[in-house]
């Protein structure tokens, strides 16, 4: 009977309906082997594909692979990472497994092809959307640690996932921990572009308010240029109060650094690099996306500006 190979897509003879009854090849099976094409595969391989299943340490299909390598590029990406930090990371763990990959990374999708280094015909394409997550520098690290440990020692494609589960997994900095260190440096901006003690009090309590809004929002998913706009003007308002009445002698400093804790250094800083390094349309993507943000920012402290009637800081 004729049948066509789940792995690779070739034809071949085989009277049997799985790997378990299968006798039809010379090739010798663990029975680990046996399970993981049982696991993985509907009906039996061919003998090209069984053959490379026991000289491969750590056989892994084509389809658990590439899932798992784009559940990792959003992971980063959504983290904060850079685009050829991505790229070296993915690369790293699939020639670990034997593949080669190619990818295509925009601002919201990801485009991965991955084929196997000795046969050509054992690939498998896949898109992603890369999700709103809030940067994580500490999920990037750990993981760039990871795909070295892969590439290194050899991991298992059991072991690689379970410690990647651990990773995202891990809880996060306390929101209220994270509230406090935002206020503390915003307050510390202040005072380096030369504000007294009192604007610092004003930017501190700005700060505080407008990053609360901002958690809040984010946590209802609301729209982000919203998020800026809402919390640009919120958070100036409160700043706003040395010009009301009279605190301290640089209100003008407290009102212009009040907003400093929105701006969108990542994405900034992460677009440079991806115009640097040759991914010129993500990098493009992501200034253009900070770029509105900023704008964002000025029309909240602008409503301010009209509120309290006046023409410059």
């Amino acid at each position: 009977m004729e049948k066509i190979c789940p792995r690779c897509g070739a034809r071949f003879e085989c009277r049997h309906d799985s790997i378990e009854s299968c006798h039809c090849t010379s090739v010798r099976l663990s029975d680990e082997q046996r399970d993981y094409i049982a696991r993985n595969y509907s009906g039996c391989l061919c003998h090209h594909c069984l053959e490379n299943i026991t000289t491969e340490p750590h056989p892994v299909s084509v389809r658990e692979l590439a899932n798992f390598l784009l559940d990792l590029s959003r992971t980063l990406m959504g983290a904060g990472a850079h685009t050829s930090r991505v790229v070296r990371n993915v690369t790293r763990i699939a020639e670990s497994f034997g593949y080669k990959v190619d990818m295509t990374i925009f601002q919201m999708h990801i485009t991965m092809t991955i084929r196997h280094a000795g046969d050509d015909t054992i690939r498998r394409t896949s898109v992603g959307k890369i999700g709103p997550a809030a940067f994580n520098f500490d999920i990037i690290s750990q993981i760039s640690s990871l795909s070295w440990e892969a590439h290194d020692e050899h991991l298992s494609f059991r072991e690689l996932t379970e410690k990647y589960e651990r990773i995202i997994r891990k809880p996060r900095i306390s929101r209220w921990w994270v509230l406090v260190l935002v206020m503390a440096a915003n307050a510390c901006f202040c005072r380096l572009f030369g504000g007294d003690v009192p604007a610092m009090g004003l930017v501190a309590a700005a700060t505080f308010v407008g990053f609360f809004v901002r958690q809040e929002m984010s946590t209802r998913h609301a729209n982000h240029m919203a998020i800026f706009l809402i919390c640009s003007f919120i958070a100036s308002l409160i700043a706003s109060a040395g010009f009301r009445f009279h605190l301290g002698t640089t209100p003008e400093t407290a009102l212009g650094t009040s907003v400093l804790f929105l701006i969108p250094g990542v994405p900034l800083i992460n677009s440079i690099f991806d115009l640097l390094e040759g991914h010129v349309l993500v990098g493009i993507s992501r200034a253009v996306n900070a770029l509105i943000l900023i704008v964002c920012i000025a029309l909240g402290l602008s409503a301010t500006l009209l509120i309290l009637g006046l023409d410059t800081l």
